[in-house]
């Protein structure tokens, strides 16, 4: 399998940010983020990781009941990330500009 460039990563990178902050302040597991971009789910998490150390995304590990997931990650928007895409947002109604954006964080 040949290696994705580092701009084509920023660019998945900032469709997964944008997924998250139209779905914002839910979260979501793995699987759905990798299906939503049409990535497989192991390349996906390792791009969440590094958006984690970023601080672009918070991994929440714990049900609604407080029982840890076993193998499963859920993942949102921080709320640093998300006032970034308001911010962007309502500078620019009709289009956002993700290469600002992810810049940005």
């Amino acid at each position: 399998m040949p290696k994705i460039s580092q701009s084509k990563k920023d660019k998945i990178c900032e469709q997964i940010l944008h997924y998250l902050f139209t779905v914002s302040p839910e979260s979501r597991f793995t699987v759905d983020i990798a299906r939503e971009i049409a990535r497989d789910e192991e390349f996906t998490k390792s791009l969440l990781l590094s958006l984690q150390e970023k601080k672009a995304v918070i991994q929440i590990n714990k049900n609604f009941k407080g029982q840890d997931y076993s193998k499963r990650q859920r993942w949102r928007l921080s709320n640093e990330a998300f006032d970034v895409y308001k911010r962007h947002q309502s500078t620019s109604r009709n289009s956002i500009n993700h290469n600002n954006i992810y810049n940005d964080l």
